[in-house]
């Protein structure tokens, strides 16, 4: 093989485990080509999740681009056994950076903010097609979930991977294997909200 053949040959993507050692070790390229991995779905999931009413004190592309920045400056207290445990991270960052903004919305001045805003807060895109309450529940069933199952519920319901992508990031040996995990986890969860429906 020359070597023109050689560079024609599509690379496999770098593991998220190997983007983030490269970004230990201080390799800026590395850092870029992990921001741009993550950056885009942390955006969509916090499009969903962020209100309205809480929208205009950090906008979504913002507060995305916060989560990513502060997960990698926290980087070396963080080890991943895997892809998918990097993006659960990340979406815990996002969750709770969410809520602080939701907070944040709601201790400004009264003449900054409608006060019926805050009696009646505006659901997320979320909240509005499955409900307050079933979102609570979906939240708290799915933290009661082992963490292996809790990511393929993540990476397949929340950020969309292909069950190809979801077996990469959980080392899953086939497609197959990985649409089974996500179908048992699935399971667990649907019968953990069932089991604490009243709670």
């Amino acid at each position: 093989m020359t070597d023109r053949d050689a560079s024609e040959v599509p690379r496999a993507p770098e593991s998220t485990a190997i983007l983030l050692s490269l970004v230990r070790s201080g390799d800026a390229a590395a850092r870029e080509r992990l921001c741009r991995r993550y950056l885009p779905m942390l955006r969509a999931w916090a499009h969903g999740r962020l209100p309205p009413r809480a929208r205009g004190l950090a906008d979504t592309d913002d507060l995305a681009q916060i989560v990513l920045m502060r997960a990698l400056a926290a980087i070396d207290r963080f080890e991943p056994r895997r892809e998918g445990a990097f993006v659960a991270y990340l979406r815990r960052a996002l969750l709770n950076a969410v809520r602080d903004e939701l907070r944040r919305s709601v201790r400004q001045p009264a003449g900054e903010v409608d006060p019926e805003s805050i009696a009646h807060p505006s659901p997320s895109a979320l909240e509005q097609a499955i409900g307050r309450e079933m979102l609570e529940r979906y939240e708290e069933s799915l933290a009661r979930l082992p963490e292996e199952n809790r990511e393929a519920v993540i990476l397949r319901l929340e950020f969309d991977y292909a069950y190809a992508e979801i077996a990469a990031a959980l080392d899953r040996p086939s497609a197959d294997a990985a649409r089974m995990l996500v179908t048992r986890s699935l399971l667990r969860l649907a019968e953990d909200m069932r089991e604490h429906r009243g709670d």
